[in-house]
């Protein structure tokens, strides 16, 4: 049949993918570098891609093309959305700092990880790399309107604490994190093994 479609021109195409992320059917991909017209029959030949591209590669054109089939379109997009979810590793819960329990049952013989609440955005596989096999606890210095120290003092002198590593942000505000973690291992007079690694907003570790 004769229909609107999309037309992609790849000399002017350079591969950033936006428009890929604009078209709701799936119609679009990227390959070897350029974007192309996956299947014609998912391109409803409405144009939400054509806005979204900053290189102008993208316009109508009336040709012979396959009809639109929206039912393939739905159908394709309930079985990526039953792909299976990576599962979570967290231990334990309530993982905000302040709303934590002093003597819960899940700090005995725990391997703490005490995480600044924005690194979980910034590094891609922080349940991977961080959370697994520790007792998590996440807090922000500068938003929170508490003292950490005091009730860290109370978590390691009251819970057999095996370890405890800090995960801050390169920002300034972090540095109260491992500051306070310090002061608390200090005051609870116990020699528990810190480590401090400090991530950077693209996720990559500094330090």
């Amino acid at each position: 049949m004769i229909r609107k479609i999309i037309t992609i021109d790849t000399d002017k195409c350079d591969g950033c993918g936006l428009c890929a992320k604009a078209c709701h059917e799936g119609a679009i991909g990227i390959v070897d570098g350029k974007a192309a017209l996956l299947r014609e029959d998912y391109c409803d030949g409405l144009g939400d891609c054509l806005p979204a591209c900053p290189r102008d590669a993208i316009s109508f054109e009336e040709r012979e093309a396959a009809a639109y089939d929206h039912a393939a379109v739905l159908k394709a997009k309930k079985a990526a959305s039953d792909t299976p979810s990576v599962p979570g590793r967290l231990a334990n819960f309530p993982i905000q700092l302040k709303l934590a329990p002093i003597n819960a049952p899940y700090f005995a013989g725990a391997d703490l990880l005490i995480a600044a609440d924005c690194t979980a955005y910034c590094y891609g596989d922080f349940h991977r790399d961080f959370i697994a096999g520790r007792v998590t606890l996440i807090g922000c210095p500068k938003l929170d309107s508490v003292d950490y120290s005091q009730k860290l003092t109370q978590i390691f002198t009251n819970n057999a604490i095996r370890s405890v590593t800090v995960v801050r942000m390169i920002v300034p505000c972090c540095g109260g994190l491992p500051f306070a973690v310090k002061n608390a291992i200090e005051s609870s007079g116990k020699k528990i093994p810190l480590s401090i690694i400090t991530i950077d907003p693209n996720g990559q570790i500094i330090s």
